[in-house]
This record gives structure tokens, C-alpha cells and sequence, in this order.
């Protein structure tokens, strides 16, 4: 039989930085088979955008967490597609929400369609070091991630003192005593864990998800067609960043096309040629509905003009 596409599981809270270490892992692969599977709770694939290059194959799964039973066909369906088109390696990015503690389910799935197609090489999870020790006190997710990975990237290390990231290494520990963890800054680490059997212990999920069609979040996408001054876009989101798990999207400024970026208090502005006709912004609220009316009060006092959420 032919050899078997290595497939990865890419875990790690809103923001800790799964994309940027997925662009360094592809460019490393260069020249590879390799093929994308990316879940985003919007119905905009933001990372998509940012991710997409020569050669590469992207399925973009939106609308909710690929371990929940409302998209447990589409990952499948995806996977199964993939199994067709003889690649090296598939990775899956999973939203930032999603609880991987079935992974197990959807590879049996697999199997029983496919045959034995996928050489399944562990769960890889992303850990933001700047972020991370209050995540864990209030977020089951971030603990579940963690709990389910054969491997932990403590991500911007370079923001955090050496007290801090041994309390991250510490609990890390506590949570899954089994794990290798790996310091990175920028998404940069030593790719060595592509030739590595992760699944030395060989160990699997197949406990049930917390996912459910009933938890989950409530996604906005607002969209403007003018331009904005970032001083502007930064007041507009420091109003309704606390009640958000998430915010990014692109948005046209002052100086150009800007990929904005929202993690805990921290907003980020990186200028892109991505322009899309319209800017937008995912909106990941913590509060459900409760956060449209705030948004379109804070929007009006500072820009207003029309905007559209939906």
C-alpha cells in the first residue's frame, strides 16, 4: 500500500497563535503534499486568507467547533476528501474553542470509509505564554486542549519573565505530565517533531467533547465599507474587548489594509496586501447576544456611520 498522509491535530485557545506557527510549519515543508483542514466559529475564514500559497490544498469548515456534533459529518466528509488526493501531510487547525477529546470518534469514522489512509501523528497545542495562567483558571477549553496533546508549544516567550513561564511549565505539567513542551517566539520552533513519534505512549482521545450545539459561542461579523483612523478602530474595540473572547478581521485605515488582531487586552495591527472590497471583523462574544447592543452604541458614538452586523 502506499504510504500513509501524516495527519496533525493543531489545538490552542483564541489567539495563542496556531496560524502564524501553521505558516512557519508549511514553509518548512516547501516543496510537500500538504493539505489544510481550518475550523473558524465565523462565517468569515479570516486565517484562511492568511494562510492559503502555491501547491497547498485549504478546506475551511466555519460555523462552529468540528468536534461538536453539528459539523462531526463536514470533518469527516473533509478528511475522507483528503484521503483521495495522496497527500504527505494534512493539518487540521481547530477553532480556538474547540475541546479535541473525541478526535478518536472522527478517526474511526475515517477508517471505516477509507480503509487505514491516515498515519494519525498527534495533537499539537498551542499554549500563549502572555495569556495563559488566567485562561486556565476560568476557561475548561484551554485545560482539555492541553489534556488531549501529545505536544505544547508555549507560544511569545518573549514576553513573558522566567518566573512566570516556569508557573506556565509547572501547570502545564500538572495538567498533562506526559507532554513535551517546546518554547517558541513568532510561531518559530525546531521542526525535529515532524520526524518524532509523538504518540509514543500511544494514547488517543475518545472521551466525549464538551462541544455542543447548545454552548456554542455567538459569533458576529461586522462590516464597513469606509475607512477608519486605527486611533478610532482601538476605542471601538477597548469598549467591547472584555466581553469578547475574539476579535480580528481586516480593516482598511489610515495607512492601508490592516490584519487586526484582538488577543486578551492586546490589540495588534500588521499591514497586509489581503484587501478584501470591505473591511470586517469577527466578534467572538463571551456574553452572547447580550454584546450586539453595546457594539452598535459604541460604534455609533465614535464613528457614526453604517455599519452592518450580522
Amino acid at each position: 500500500m502506499a504510504n500513509k498522509t501524516k495527519l496533525y491535530l493543531l489545538t490552542g485557545f483564541l489567539g495563542a497563535g496556531k496560524t502564524t506557527f501553521l505558516t512557519n510549519v508549511l514553509k518548512n515543508l516547501t516543496g510537500k503534499k500538504v493539505a489544510v483542514i481550518m475550523n473558524e466559529f465565523g462565517k468569515v475564514g479570516i486565517d484562511g486568507t492568511i494562510i492559503e500559497k502555491e501547491g497547498m490544498e485549504l478546506v475551511e469548515i466555519n460555523r462552529g467547533s468540528i468536534f461538536c456534533s453539528c459539523l462531526q459529518l463536514s470533518f469527516v466528509s473533509a478528511l475522507v476528501e483528503m484521503a483521495d488526493r495522496d497527500m504527505e501531510y494534512v493539518f487540521v487547525e481547530s477553532s480556538g474553542l474547540a475541546d479535541p477529546s473525541n478526535i478518536g470518534e472522527f478517526l474511526e469514522a475515517v477508517k471505516a470509509a477509507k480503509g487505514d489512509v491516515y498515519d494519525y501523528s498527534g495533537a499539537i497545542c498551542i499554549v500563549d505564554g502572555v495569556n495563559f495562567l488566567d485562561q486556565i483558571e476560568d476557561i475548561e477549553t484551554v485545560e482539555r486542549q492541553l489534556k488531549f496533546c501529545h505536544l505544547a508549544i508555549l507560544s511569545k516567550v518573549d514576553l513573558i519573565d522566567e518566573s512566570k513561564l516556569n508557573k506556565i511549565k509547572e501547570k502545564i505539567k500538572e495538567i498533562n505530565p506526559k507532554v513535551d513542551i517546546v518554547e517558541s517566539i513568532n510561531g518559530e520552533i525546531d521542526y525535529d517533531f515532524l520526524e518524532k513519534d509523538l504518540l509514543e505512549e500511544d494514547w488517543l482521545g475518545v472521551e466525549d467533547t464538551t462541544n455542543t450545539p447548545e454552548n456554542r459561542p455567538k459569533t458576529l461579523i461586522l462590516t464597513y465599507e469606509g475607512k477608519l483612523t486605527k486611533d478610532e478602530l482601538s476605542q471601538f474595540i477597548d469598549s467591547i474587548k472584555d466581553d469578547c473572547y475574539r476579535v480580528k478581521g481586516f480593516f482598511q485605515l489610515e495607512d492601508g489594509w490592516n490584519q487586526v488582531d484582538v488577543v486578551g487586552k492586546r490589540i495588534d495591527y500588521k499591514l497586509t496586501d489581503k484587501g478584501e472590497k470591505n473591511s470586517q471583523l469577527v466578534i467572538i462574544s463571551k456574553i452572547g447576544p447580550k454584546i450586539i447592543r453595546p457594539i452598535f452604541k459604541t460604534w455609533e458614538e465614535i464613528v457614526g456611520k453604517k455599519m452592518i452586523l450580522r
